[in-house]
């Protein structure tokens, strides 16, 4: 099933002329409710937009990571607006209508063989629940980052700092999760990692220590930015950013609790191997152990850990196989030493004392099934009884909800991530 994430990448606004008989200022403004379908609901927001020639639509659902997502193909004609979202597989079509005096906007929506109907209700400002946001930036290393800090309408004492992850992606990944915990009570802060977003640096060539110790600078910068002290800060991290959390907690021993989830319990370079195996196990077929170990040679050398010459030799002996040509190879003469995939997160958790909550989906296909077993072991080693282990049924590595749904055209956070994480943070800050 493809998200709906894959959907946005690639918009445009393509915007009509409006009617003028319109009076635009009482049909603009954000619309928001929800959309259900058997099994499926979802909190969405539609924010209507004009200016003298134009109208605009964007679309945020923060359970599907969409944030001021753009609509396309925008056409109103007297108290109706229309617009579309396009997939790689589906197209949207999102039909409405202004009733109440433009205070509602009752519509459906229609994807494949399925229509689904709502009213959005029209928020008004002066009762409206948008959070507020502060836009800062520290020094790490030499290096300027950008963050953003998200704060609750009702101010408490709960404060997370979610910790960058793998690959190029910038504080926008993390926006709509940043906004969710700050819409339940926590002050929140992500940030651009190095050479991401704002963010000035080179995050490839920078190992998993000197991007942890980006991370160890943002949350002391934050702590003495707001003057929240480090012993009411937790920190959380999903995959590879989850795998950095015993690392920092270990080097800030003041910092109150650690979120790790989707966590592997090996080595990179094994969590990226397992990955592959399992997406090819089905075209190998009895041959994916072979090619598996090939592949193996592949990240190896990726790793700074085998030598160009001993992988072509190994290419070599297996290339006139029927299943050689399903094997990633990088050009070998560009390939990066990468020396994060050779860090492993056990060792951290064998000596990590603060309160821990590890989340893991059952349909995680990255990182090895028994991840949460052999960091539980490690967390045992160091002593720590104040740690608690949860695999979530029907999950997937993203924590989107990948078991049965009556609505399969696009994916959200399961139903039950948020609330296990903030009812884990209740019991260990003492308030439930």
């Amino acid at each position: 099933m493809k998200t709906i994430f894959a959907i946005f990448i690639a918009f445009g606004i393509i915007s009509c002329k409006p009617n003028p008989a319109v009076n635009i200022g009482d049909q603009t403004g954000n619309f928001s409710g929800l959309i259900e379908y058997g099994n499926f609901s979802d909190k969405i927001l539609f924010e209507i937009e004009s200016d003298s020639v134009n109208f605009k639509v964007f679309f945020t659902s923060l359970a599907q990571n969409a944030n001021r997502i753009p609509f396309q193909n925008v056409e109103v004609s007297g108290d109706s607006i229309n617009f579309k979202l396009q997939s790689d597989f589906y197209t949207y079509s999102f039909k409405n209508k202004w009733i109440d005096n433009n205070s509602k906007l009752q519509g459906s929506f229609s994807v494949d063989t399925i229509t689904i109907r709502y009213t959005l209700e029209k928020e008004l400002l002066e009762t409206s629940n948008a959070l507020k946001s502060e836009e800062i930036s520290f020094e790490s290393n030499g290096f300027n980052l950008n963050g953003t800090i998200w704060y609750p309408n009702n101010k408490g004492d709960k404060t997370l700092i979610i910790v960058t992850s793998s690959g190029n992606a910038d504080r926008s990944a993390s926006r709509a999760e940043a906004m969710l915990f700050a819409s339940m009570g926590f002050t929140t802060f992500h940030y651009d990692k190095r050479g991401t977003g704002n963010s000035q640096g080179n995050w490839e060539v920078a190992t998993i220590e000197e991007l942890s110790s980006d991370d160890i600078n943002a949350i002391k910068y934050f702590s003495d930015n707001t003057g929240i002290p480090l012993e009411k800060i937790g920190i959380k991290g999903s995959s590879q950013g989850a795998a950095k959390i015993p690392y920092i907690l270990n080097e800030l021993e003041n910092l109150k609790y650690g979120i790790a989830v989707s966590c592997p319990g090996v080595t990179l370079l094994e969590s990226d191997l397992n990955y592959w195996k399992n997406r090819n196990a089905e075209a190998f077929g009895k041959e994916i152990e072979n090619a598996t170990a090939l592949q193996r040679k592949v990240f190896e050398f990726i790793a700074g850990t085998l030598s160009k010459t001993d992988l072509e030799k190994a290419i070599d002996n297996e290339k006139s196989k029927s299943w050689f040509a399903n094997i990633w190879v990088p050009n070998l003469d560009e390939v990066q030493i990468d020396k994060k995939l050779l860090y492993s997160p056990i060792p951290y958790f064998e000596t990590t004392k603060q309160p821990i909550l590890i989340l893991q989906g059952t349909l995680d296909e990255i990182i090895p099934a028994n991840s949460h077993e052999l960091i539980a072991d490690a967390l045992t080693k160091s002593s720590n009884s104040n740690f608690e282990t949860i695999l979530v049924a029907g999950a997937s590595h993203s924590m989107n909800y990948v078991g049965k749904s009556d609505f399969p055209y696009w994916s959200k956070l399961h139903p039950d991530y948020l609330k296990i994480i903030e009812d884990w943070i209740d019991t260990v800050s003492n308030t439930k």
